[in-house]
């Protein structure tokens, strides 16, 4: 594809508010950049090409490209994952990791996640990005999971912080040493220790 066809028309700028045909150019510029390159060649530079976005209207938006990034992982990963509702907790948990794993390997933002987790471990903006926004919204219907479960009596309320850091660690550590292939029992077996 030329490069004139690749950058789109510049946008209008409607203020402090957010144009929503902009957000739209932008989210579905850094999709497609982020599918092509990787979270490596993902540049909101280059998103704002694509976009036809200024960088200034980008960075208010989105201050690093982290944030970008956890801002398309989040529509992506809301579209690929549901949150299961089986009324019990180790078929809940199971198909809800199964699902997760599957948006990881499939997923263009599923599969870059690594990518994130390894900037935050040399960058302050990255780290505060997962720390802050990141986890605190993408743990929050997991755990439901757990509530739902404290509130049936299958698990202590007081003990659902702890399991779902259990339940989090396990899945990184599969993320990072590339080990979430389809695996169902080895899913069911820690889910059942967990639970």
């Amino acid at each position: 594809m030329p490069n004139s066809e690749k950058t789109a028309a510049r946008r209008a700028s409607i203020g402090a508010r957010r144009n929503p045909e902009s957000e739209a150019a932008v989210l579905k510029a850094a999709r497609q950049l982020l599918a092509e390159k990787g979270y490596a060649g993902f540049s909101i530079e280059e998103v704002a090409r694509r976009a036809g976005a200024g960088k200034p209207t980008i960075y208010r938006w989105w201050p690093t490209k982290a944030d970008l990034f956890i801002a398309i992982y989040g529509i992506e990963k809301k579209a690929a994952v549901s949150l299961p509702d089986n009324g019990d907790l180790m078929r809940d948990l199971a198909q809800y990791t199964a699902d997760l794993w599957r948006f990881w390997r499939k997923d263009p933002a599923g599969g870059t996640f690594r990518a994130l987790i390894a900037e935050a471990q040399t960058s302050e903006a990255a780290l505060s990005a997962l720390r802050t926004k990141f986890l605190p919204e993408r743990l929050d219907p997991v755990r439901s999971l757990f509530d739902r479960a404290a509130g049936r009596g299958e698990i202590p309320a007081e003990e659902v912080e702890d399991r779902l850091q259990i339940w989090l660690g396990f899945n990184w550590f599969r993320l990072l040493t590339d080990q979430i292939d389809d695996n169902d029992i080895l899913i069911q077996r820690i889910v059942k220790l967990l639970v």
